[in-house]
Order: structure tokens, then sequence, then C-alpha cells
């Protein structure tokens, strides 16, 4: 029987979504699996990795092959990817020991942030790591465990992320690869691109961290034991996988210096594949999924996530499945600029390029006038200025953005696609194809064994259409307002 067939699967913040492929890109079967994002504190934003990510799996798996005629043992490859970075301490049998702290949106480890960047330097830190301490850095949670659950951290053999927790439950092995790896700051070497605790050799033992492969390197096979649980055939080829942004942006074209993925997912996050390694702090940097090349790399804490906080929040009384057709309807209704609002998405603090977790959310220049539909309208563009904002610190750092590639169940609203490309003077490809990285997924397996060469996914996805952007003298204004009203804010936001 011949094994043509792709299985990709990714666990994203609020769901897991899979999908099989034949070797044309040809889509068989897709699915879907909703979960929770906990956040037990402020500040602080977890999964629980056996009932959100591994049954996101083993669900996702069985439905897909109830959709399509393809037997599990026609698979020739296996991808996943999740979200990430973050921060699981594993036992050796690689089962959880407490909830996975989550990527830049958690931002309980701020104090440990600021010592060890006192401790170290932060210029030391840039030009071993190629990033600043942020709260999307691994290392700060790392140091976070060992003082708040110490009986966990000594009862830890491996610290991992998201991607290595599902690849060692379904494989056996612990590994990650090298753009999940240097998100682990400080213990990155991305000049040597290995595990180096010169910077901090008291943080944690190497020999607790994953080994580091390639993206496309296979991890292992499908073990009899995760055969049995996910209806997987056994002896699968697995590859090491990578976070789920990677994927993504694999899976909408971006393979050559100036592509830049726009990720309109829970948050907006942007990948551009460099020529070489950019050292910028207010940017992450990343070795891109293959040797030799380099990516930079920018995200947003909040946007998806906040328009369904909004939801939630002002349109409660709206039928759930068609709430946000009716809040884009009637932010349709107000003019760009919404009326003279402006609003700073920072509901989660803020990642690039302000790095600033003190940061809060804010809607300025409220009257008796607006409506509902124009602060859903400000919301949108305040992420819309956020993105500039990012755009312009990937220019000054001589990375400008060229293709931009919409990605995320976010293209299908046109306000928010329309007010980004607008507000930034810059058009935007939308390719036939959104599935995001599940599909991104089961190209790197096609990949991984050599089924197909990286440029084919040209033509496993083509270009649906683009967004031509409007500069528009409005969202000058409301650019020039966003920049400041964070700026006069800032202080008074510490002090909150």
């Amino acid at each position: 029987m011949e094994k043509d067939r792709f299985l990709g699967i990714d666990i994203g913040t609020f769901e897991t979504k899979g999908v099989i492929c034949d070797a044309q890109g040809r889509i068989l079967a897709t699915s879907s699996r909703p979960h929770k994002m906990h956040v037990p504190k402020p500040g602080w934003a977890e999964h629980r990795p056996e009932e959100d990510w591994w049954r996101g799996i083993v669900d996702t798996a069985s439905t897909l092959f109830s959709k399509c005629d393809v037997k599990p043992s026609e698979i020739a490859a296996i991808a996943t990817s999740a979200i990430g970075p973050c921060m699981l301490p594993v036992d050796r049998a690689g089962h959880p020991l407490m909830n996975a702290v989550l990527y830049g949106v958690d931002t309980r480890s701020a104090e440990e942030i600021q010592e060890l960047t006192s401790l170290i330097g932060e210029k030391s830190i840039l030009e071993f790591n190629g990033n600043a301490l942020t709260s999307q850095a691994v290392g700060p949670k790392i140091l976070w465990l060992k003082r708040n659950r110490p009986e966990v951290f000594e009862q830890a053999a491996s610290i991992v992320s998201s991607t290595t927790f599902l690849v060692q439950k379904l494989t056996g092995n612990c590994v990650i690869d090298h753009y999940t790896a240097a998100n682990f700051v400080p213990l990155y070497n991305s000049n040597t691109q290995k595990w180096d605790d010169s910077l901090c050799g008291e943080l944690i033992e190497i020999d607790r961290l994953p080994q580091i492969l390639w993206t496309c390197d296979i991890a292992g096979a499908v073990t009899a034991e995760a055969a049995l649980e996910t209806g997987l055939a056994e002896g699968t080829p697995v590859t090491v996988g990578t976070i789920d942004a990677a994927a993504e942006a694999a899976s909408v074209g971006v393979i050559a210096p100036g592509d830049l993925m726009v990720m309109y997912g829970s948050t907006m996050f942007f990948v551009t594949v460099t020529s070489e390694r950019i050292c910028d702090a207010r940017l992450w940097y990343a070795p891109w999924l293959f040797p030799t090349e380099h990516s930079s790399l920018a995200g947003l804490s909040t946007s998806g996530t906040l328009t369904h906080w909004f939801r939630e929040t002002f349109a409660s009384e709206l039928e759930r499945g068609a709430a946000f057709a009716t809040l884009v309807e009637e932010a349709a209704s107000s003019p760009p600029g919404a009326k003279g609002l402006i609003m700073l998405p920072y509901f989660s603090g803020e990642r690039t390029p302000i790095h600033d977790p003190n940061a809060k959310g804010c809607i300025f220049g409220l009257d008796l006038t607006h409506t509902r539909g124009d602060i859903f309208r400000a919301m949108l563009e305040g992420i819309a200025y956020g993105t500039r904002h990012v755009f312009e610190t990937f220019a000054e750092t001589g990375a400008k953005p060229g293709r931009l590639q919409a990605v995320g169940g976010g293209t299908k609203n046109n306000i928010w696609l329309q007010a980004t490309s607008d507000i930034s003077e810059l058009d935007q490809t939308v390719r036939e194809i959104t599935l995001g990285a599940s599909y991104g997924d089961a190209f790197l397996a096609a990949v991984a064994i050599g089924a197909v060469e990286r440029d084919r996914i040209k033509e496993w996805n083509k270009v649906s259409r683009t967004v031509r952007a409007a500069p528009n003298q409005v969202y000058e204004a409301g650019y020039e307002a966003f920049r400041e009203l964070y700026e006069r804010t800032r202080d008074l936001m510490r002090r909150l």
C-alpha cells in the first residue's frame, strides 16, 4: 500500500485543529476541537496538558479518520505544532507535574525577568541569545517555578514546551526544535545553536532540557501505546515539530527573506525570514526551521482573545454563532477612526515592541454618541495600530516588510484586514487555504520525508485575493494619538 497522505495537528490557544492532505496539498479531511485558556490569576495563562493538548490530539485524529476513507496505515508522516513557548515540568515518563505556563501572555515572571536582566546584563543576553528577557522567555518562568513550586521543580526530570510534550507522548523521545529552543532565554546560545548555561549556571541543569534538533528531523515513530490511544498506525514517522506560528508561516509560503506572515489569531504574531541574525531587544530572534536560515519575530499579546472578551462582555445577548458577524456589521457602520475613539489593546500587558507586562487596556475618547459598533471598530483599529508599530520596528532593524501573507481566523474579518492595510499602508495577500498551522504541519511532514520540495507550498496554497492599502489621514492622526496615549499613561499603568 502506497503511503502518500500527511497528517498535521496543531494545538492553539483555544482549539485543536487537524488536517489530512495528499501529496498535492489537497485537503481530504479537517477537524477541530475547542478547549479553554485558564486564567487562575491576573497575568497568568495556563493549559492542562493531558486534557487540553493530548486529548486534542486523540480526539482530532479519531475524527479525521472518520471523515475520510484514509486509513491510518496510509499516513506517510505526522507533524505537530502547538502554542509556545510554554514552560511545563514533566517526570521521566513525560507526565505533566502541573498545568503548562503559556507563552508571553503569561506575565507571572516579571520580577524574575528584571532580576536576571540586572544580574546578567541586557547586552550580554542579547549578544548571547539574540533576544532580550521578556514575558516570552522560558528562563524566567523556570526561575519562578524554582522559587514558587520548589517541590515540583525538584521532581521534574525535564522542562519542556508544548510540542515537546506532544512528540514525547507520540514517540517516547524528548526533543525540541531550534526555533522553539531559542525562546529558552538565557539558556540557548544562538551563536553555537546549543544549550549553554554559562550565563546562569544555577538556573537549571542542561541535561534537564530536551535534545535540540531541526523542525523537519524525524523525532521517532508512533509507539504501540500511542497507537492504541490515538488510532494512529504504530511505526508512523513523527517530525520534531515546532511552535504554531512557524508552522502557520510555512502554510502561506513564508520561505524567503522579505516574506512576512501576519497571523490573525488569538494573538497577532509576525514572522519574517532574514538572511542573517537580527538582534534587537524590541523583537525576538530564532533560527528558522532549517539550518543556516534565520527569522525575526514579533507578537501582540491580545487580538483574537480581545474579540472573544468583547463578545462575551458586550454582546452576550447575541446568538453565539452569529455574534461576530453582527459585531463586524455594526463596526462597518462606524467610519474609519471610529468617530475619534482610540483603544490600547494591552489587556494582557504587551509583548513587542514595548515589552511591558504592566501595560493596560484603554478606551479613550468616549462620549454619549458612541455605539457598540464604534467601540468594536476602535478595538480592531487599535490592534492594527499595534501592528503598524511592529512593522515600523522591523523596518528600523533592517527587516523591512515586503510580501505580507495574511493567515488565521481573523482573515474572515474584512474590517480588521482592511484597517491593518490602510493603517500600515501595506498590501496583504490572502491565500486560498487559511487553515493555518495544521496545514503547515502537513506540508512540513511531507518535506521531512522528501515527498515535496519547500517551494511547492506555492502550488499547495495559491493566492486567493489581495487586500490593497488605502492610506487615510484619519488613521495617520489616530496612529500618532495611539503612540502618545501609551507614553502618557505608562507610569500610571505601573501605579495601577
